[in-house]
């Protein structure tokens, strides 16, 4: 079972008031698509993930594999199993794709 790991050359981090105020827009019924939790900072650019980027990026931590992080994303969101996977996958290839996650 290969696990997912975030590139430790990226610093970064989880802001989780900005989260509680985002969790709480959400609930209200307001678009949160473009506000993020998790900050990024990659050769000089700062880069913003939203609450599910954010949420997957918390969990590759090495010591999950792709289906485990999906599993535990499926307890918080209201989604069809299989479509959070398959929006995962993609999210986690294309952060492999840069470097910023590999498999260990």
């Amino acid at each position: 079972m290969k696990c997912l790991q975030r590139n430790p050359d990226i610093v970064w981090r989880h802001e989780k008031r900005r989260e509680q105020e985002i969790l709480k827009a959400l609930e209200n019924g307001e678009d949160v698509s473009d506000r993020g939790s998790v900050i990024l900072i990659i050769s000089g650019m700062m880069h913003q993930l939203n609450l599910v980027g954010g949420a997957v990026w918390d969990l590759c931590d090495g010591s999950r594999s792709l289906d485990q992080i999906v599993d535990e994303m499926a307890r918080d969101f209201d989604v069809e199993r299989e479509i959070l996977r398959e929006d995962v996958e993609e999210f986690v290839n294309d952060l492999v794709e840069r470097g910023w996650l590999t498999h260990v």
